[in-house]
């Protein structure tokens, strides 16, 4: 590393400073995320809210990725929720929250783990506030997820050989 006049340091190939835009440092950051698909189903109001028994609850998730520009990426974190009390369905929920990353001069071997793994965990706070907000819009106590450990997701899907793109878990 050297450090130039304007107090800067600048990455160095064999002693020399690097052209102006030469940069060959792995970057990585969120560019935007947003709700991509939304849908909230009440289907049994206002009887289920007499239902004194809580609903039993059941959540799917599944990460998507794809390349939507150059070094622009389109992570998709699917959430999928479904309770029921005593055989009746008190809310479901199916929320696809995306987020689109830029990846400059990451490795090839990093980037799947990013994609599925750091990415999701990233844009995940968000997701989980929006469903929590839509089942308390719904009449419902909010749903607050406990956090997801993506990486560790990750690792096993990818040991179990499944890691492909997409993944899930129940």
């Amino acid at each position: 590393m050297s450090e130039q006049d304007d107090g800067f340091i600048s990455t160095t190939v064999d002693g020399a400073p690097l052209a102006n835009g030469a940069d060959t440092t792995p970057a990585a950051g969120l560019i935007s995320q947003y709700v991509k698909d939304f849908s909230f189903e009440n289907p049994n109001a206002p009887a289920i809210f007499q239902n004194p028994t809580p609903p039993a609850i059941d959540v799917q998730f599944n990460i998507a990725s794809a390349q939507v520009g150059e070094d622009v990426y389109e992570i998709v974190l699917r959430i999928e929720v479904k309770a029921e009390a005593e055989g009746t369905v008190a809310f479901l929920v199916d929320l696809s929250y995306a987020g689109l990353f830029g990846l400059r001069n990451f490795p090839l071997e990093h980037l799947q783990p990013f994609l599925l793994a750091e990415a999701p965990r990233l844009i995940f706070p968000f997701a989980r506030r929006v469903l929590a907000d839509a089942v308390r819009d719904g009449g419902f106590p909010p749903l607050l997820l406990e956090p997801i450990d993506f990486g560790a997701v990750f690792l096993q899907q990818q040991e179990a050989g499944e890691a492909s793109g997409t993944f899930g878990t129940a």
